[in-house]
């Protein structure tokens, strides 16, 4: 590269690093959400704007989502910075000049601010890259909210050396300036639950002559409110909930089969599987006490976000350095597939704090875009925290 080509491209990072282009950026994203595994236009502009900065990619074979790579240059340890890019299936009712322009698309969970928060701390590090002392792996994940992108990138091959994993999910009821930090479980499995109650239809005038999956549907759905009661200790946290039950079409046929859906949440993988235990055989078993039959289809969720007790203590450390604000925030119910990521290396989640009037997945859902430089500055000051302590661990000396 020569001296005039090397100067423009240090003149576009620095400024692809200010506060008003990741706004740009994000805007850019909202106005054009894609839902999981749809993420091709948004995988074409990572990707344009990572080599507008003279980032590395690195082609894991991906459909979508975008693994990139800073660093290296001085060789030693390898972690890794995670943020998702798809978007919900949701009607956007924000009002916003930048809302949506595809109907029934909405980036309702702010997967937008992720990901330009992680392409603003690219920036950050590219910046700093002869000073790294090792290498910082970007993942734009697709498919985070159907619980399958994490195990895309895994399958990949993309966490291969990787000592270390980070990720952030911005936190609207946190102000921003806020950096939510929290060892151990922050974030519960989620696990999804089909179960069809086979009885024996009749006329409603003859009960007796069949067996009724109503019935037994009701008396399993209310002894499933023992599950938690009476199998989980009060320490530990867990919810069962039924969200939809289905049965029957006539006022007066009593039907065949009926059927109920729900999720369970819990925050230990120990509590976790004692409660899909006791939860099979109590709709079995009252299922038989009754004469039906039942069966029952996992829809497998994410495992419970676990966070790393050095790389929680490193985040608050850098959040200190940074002048942020750091708190330890209530574990939230909601499933996040990061937790996969943690399944094979030691893996730091955290919240960003970003003042919004919204929960997630809400149509008017939003947030504060004074927040991006936060989080964009919090993944890089991280990154290379991580990197210093792993390379002093490993005894690597950078000349």
């Amino acid at each position: 590269m020569t001296s005039t080509a090397a100067e423009s491209a240090a003149q576009a990072v620095h400024a692809l690093t200010s506060a008003d282009r990741l706004v740009e950026i994000r805007r850019h994203l909202h106005r054009h959400p894609e839902l999981s595994n749809e993420e091709y236009e948004t995988t074409e502009y990572i990707l344009s704007v990572l080599k507008q900065a003279g980032v590395k990619i690195t082609d894991y074979g991906l459909k979508t989502g975008v693994i990139a790579e800073i660093g290296g240059l001085q060789g030693g340890p390898v972690i890794a910075l995670r943020a998702d890019i798809d978007a919900l299936p949701i009607q956007e009712e924000t009002g916003l000049p930048y809302a949506s322009l595809h109907p029934g698309k909405m980036h309702a969970c702010g997967h937008d601010f992720h990901t330009a928060a992680l392409l603003g701390a690219a920036y950050q590090l590219k910046e700093q890259e002869r000073s790294l002392k090792g290498t910082v792996r970007l993942l734009f994940q697709p498919a985070e909210e159907k619980a399958k992108g994490a195990q895309q990138i895994i399958a990949a091959g993309a966490l291969e050396n990787v000592r270390a994993v980070i990720g952030m999910h911005n936190k609207p009821d946190l102000p921003v300036g806020t950096i939510g930090i929290k060892e151990g479980p922050l974030m519960a499995a989620a696990d999804g639950f089909v179960v069809e109650i086979r009885g024996a239809g009749s006329h409603a005038a003859v009960p007796e002559a069949g067996v009724d999956p109503i019935v037994a549907a009701s008396h399993i759905v209310t002894a499933l409110q023992s599950v938690i009661s009476r199998n989980v200790s009060s320490l530990n946290s867990a919810v069962i909930s039924v969200t939809q039950i289905h049965s029957g079409n006539s006022w007066n046929i009593i039907p065949e089969t009926a059927v109920f859906e729900g999720t369970i949440r819990t925050f230990d993988e120990d509590v976790r599987s004692k409660v899909l235990q006791r939860f099979e055989e109590v709709v079995t078993g009252v299922a038989a006490a009754l004469g039906a039959k039942a069966n029952v289809r996992w829809i497998g969720g994410p495992p419970p976000v676990i966070n790393d007790a050095l790389l929680a203590r490193l985040g608050e450390q850098t959040a200190a350095n940074l002048g942020y604000t750091s708190l330890k925030p209530a574990p939230s119910p909601a499933g996040e597939d990061f937790a996969f990521y943690q399944k094979v290396v030691p893996g730091l989640f955290v919240f960003t704090g970003t003042a919004g009037s919204r929960e997630w997945h809400h149509p008017a859902f939003e947030l504060d875009e004074a927040a991006l430089p936060v989080g964009a500055g919090f993944y890089s000051d991280l990154a290379m925290r991580v990197l210093e302590h792993f390379s002093a661990e490993e005894g690597v000396h950078h000349g």
